[in-house]
C-alpha cells in the first residue's frame, strides 16, 4: 500500500493542478492496465475528518483538523506487485506524477493470512473468506 503524506497546502484545501491530476490519472490507468492497481483515491483534508481513540478504556471522538499535518495521509494506492523493487518503482513514478502535492509516499506491505501463523485459525480464515466474498469490487 502506498500512502501519500499531506502538506500544509493540502490541509488548507488547495487542490492539485490540472497538470498533476492528468499525470496521476494517466499513471493510475497505466497501473490498472498492468494489473497492479487494486484501488486508490485522494482523501479530503483532516478538517473534514473524525478520529476515534481509546483512552483509559473509553472511546473518544475527535473532530478534525488535526495538528500533526506532516503525518496525515492525503491519499492512497493499493497495489499488488511481485517484489519490493517493483513497489518502489511504481511509488517513485507516483511521487513524480504527484508533482509536490504530497510530502512523500510511504510503502507498507499488507499482511496475508499465512503471516499470522497458527493464530489465524481455520474458523478465522472462513470468516475472512466470507467477508471478502461480500465486499463489492
Amino acid at each position: 500500500m502506498m500512502t501519500f503524506r499531506g502538506t500544509e497546502e493540502y490541509e488548507n484545501g488547495e487542490m492539485p493542478s490540472e497538470e498533476s491530476i492528468t499525470a496521476m490519472t494517466s499513471l493510475m490507468a497505466e497501473m490498472a492496465a498492468a494489473g497492479v492497481l487494486l484501488g486508490g483515491d485522494g482523501l479530503h483534508p483532516s478538517s473534514k475528518a473524525i478520529r476515534l481513540e481509546v483512552r483509559d478504556g473509553q472511546r473518544h471522538i475527535v473532530d478534525g483538523p488535526f495538528a500533526e499535518t506532516k503525518e496525515l495521509i492525503a491519499g492512497y494506492c493499493l497495489i499488488q506487485v511481485a517484489s519490493k523493487q517493483e513497489a518502489i518503482e511504481w511509488a517513485s513514478r507516483c511521487l513524480e506524477a504527484d508533482m509536490g502535492n504530497s510530502r512523500g509516499v510511504d510503502l507498507r506491505q499488507i499482511f496475508e493470512a499465512d503471516d499470522f501463523g497458527d493464530a489465524y485459525t481455520p474458523e478465522a480464515r472462513a470468516r475472512a473468506s466470507a467477508a471478502d466474498a461480500n465486499i463489492s469490487k
